[in-house]
Formats: structure tokens, sequence, C-alpha cells
């Protein structure tokens, strides 16, 4: 296994997407983590924020096929499958496909959706296919969705059900830029001006090579044992109605070996466990009572805090 190959990808597309999101190396490499991981992306964060700029600006990099569905509360699941309709002129019935019969889909504000609707999203994400009228058809590879929404307003929307929450590989937030980060970006030129002119920056071979390799980055037991402490951690804090699906534990996993592989290593450290366990844990638990993004984060960490880690033997 080339390491190198991993580290030489992960230079290209953030660089490519930091041209558009100035100072979030950090979030741009969480999502390309998860695209590699076979993941879907929760964007939790206020408006205005550059969220829809970041997916748009990774989908160009990517080069991949992209689609925005914007969520309202009329939205039907025919409209994200598609339907079969009566052609006259042939007189037979034919399938028009719907913007799932993409590679990144961009579900902007899934939670102003009715619970129908969001639920049409849970085959497609965790079978990669979807059914219609009886039939079931396969989605191209690869495919990712990447949905944002507003945890402030909660006025006229629908919550995410735990069981399609789970199906997030992580949950993000991308926050304020610094004040002379955003100097620089209102002074530039327009956003959507820098986005049109991205270029590919990976080949559909390199994607594939690192799809097929990351599985290879060694874990340690001991290091696979201290993933499973934090895991075992959520399910018994009295907080928590329930802690960490398996799931979860298998994302945590994959999450570990793609960030070292990032990081120039073809083994895990305990580091890079700590790195991305906020992001992939935190919104699969449930309390007894609603927590906020960052609360949910400051109970994993503080988790994490209490386990013992493993030293180098």
């Amino acid at each position: 296994m080339e390491i190198n190959r991993f580290t030489d990808y992960r230079d290209k597309i953030v660089e490519s997407c930091a041209k558009v999101i100035v100072g979030k190396n950090d979030t741009i490499e969480m999502v390309l983590t998860c695209f590699i991981c076979g993941g879907h992306v929760l964007l939790e964060d206020v408006p205005g924020t550059g969220k829809t700029m970041l997916l748009r600006a990774f989908a160009k990099t990517m080069g991949s096929a992209f689609k925005r569905i914007q969520f309202t509360p009329d939205l039907l699941p025919s409209d994200l499958t598609g339907i079969n309709f009566y052609n006259q002129h042939t007189g037979q019935f034919e399938f028009r496909r719907g913007p799932l019969f993409s590679n990144i889909i961009l579900a902007d504000e899934i939670n102003r959706a009715t619970p129908r609707t969001q639920s049409s999203l849970l085959e497609a994400m965790e079978e990669k296919q979807i059914s219609v009228d009886g039939a079931t058809m396969s989605l191209s590879e690869p495919f990712m969705v990447m949905a944002t929404q507003n945890p402030i307003e909660s006025y006229g929307t629908f919550p995410l059900p735990e069981a399609q929450t789970d199906r997030f590989f992580m949950r993000l937030k991308l926050g304020y830029m610094t004040r002379e980060q955003e100097l620089s970006v209102i002074a530039r030129a327009s956003t959507t001006d820098i986005i049109a002119s991205l270029e590919t920056a990976v080949t559909p071979e390199e994607t594939q090579y690192l799809k097929e390799n990351f599985k290879y980055i060694t874990v340690h037991p001991s290091v696979a044992g201290y993933m499973m402490d934090i895991i075992e951690g959520t399910r018994k804090e009295s907080a928590f109605v329930t802690g960490v699906s398996t799931r979860g534990a298998i994302a945590l996993y994959k999450a570990a070996q793609v960030t070292a592989a990032f990081s120039g290593r073809d083994f895990v450290l305990p580091e890079d466990v700590k790195k991305v366990a906020p992001h992939v844990l935190a919104h699969r638990i449930v309390s007894g009572s609603a927590l906020s993004s960052e609360d949910s984060v400051k109970y994993i960490e503080k988790i994490i805090a209490g386990i013992p880690v493993p030293l180098e033997s």
C-alpha cells in the first residue's frame, strides 16, 4: 500500500476547497474522510456560514455528479426517488429518475421536510438503492448524502428521528471565521465565480484506490480496545437513554483508519481516535432531555477524558 497516495489526495482536495471556504481545512478533511469511508455527512450550523458552498466546492473538486435538493414541507418521496409516468406517445410506463440518481446529494435544510420524505432517504443512504412501485434500482457509486440543517430555528421543522440520524457518518459544524479571514472573504470575488473556476483535482481511479485500501491501515488490539472503551462509556453514562450503536462503533473504526492514512501513517494512534470520536459519536447518543450539538460533544469529550489512553509498549 502506497501511503503517500492518501496524503497527496488529501492535500489536493483540501487545497482546492480552501479557495472557497477559508480557514476550515479540518472540516474539509472530515468531509473527505466520510466520503472515503462511504458515509454521509450532517452539517449543522446557523445560516450563512458557507455550508452549501462547501458542499458545492467539494463536489466540483471531486468531479462527481452533483444534485441539490431544497427540502420543504410539501416535498414528496417521489420528488427524491423518481416516478413511473405514462408516455402517451409509446403507450407504456417509463421511469423518470429523481435527483437521488447522482453521486453527491446536497439535502439542504433536511429538517424542513416531513418525516415521510425524510424516511425515503433511509434506503438510499444505507443500502445504496431505492425502491419504486416494487422495483429496486441500485444507485451509482460513489454515493454520498450531505445534509444541512439549522439548529437554532425550530419553527416549521421536523426533527430527524434517531434511526435516520444514526445513518449519518459524522455531524460537523463550520462555525464563524476569524476576523482576518472574514475580511479577506468579503473583499474577494464572488464565491459562486470561484466555485465555477474550480477544476477536478483527482481521478476516479485515485478515489477508488483510497476506498479499497484504507481498510488495510493497521489497528493494534489495544487501540481497538480503546475505541470500545469509549463506545461502552456512552452506554454506561446515566445521562443517556441509549449509547452509541454498533453502526457507530464501525464508523469510528473506519474514520480512525482514514485519519491515520491522511496523516501519513499505516497504523492508527489513540490521537486519531480522539480527533474523530466527537464528530462520529455525538449525534448518536440519546438523552432523557434534548441536548444541543455543543452539549453532546462535551459529553463525548468528557467520556474520552476519563478513559486511560493505551501506551506504546
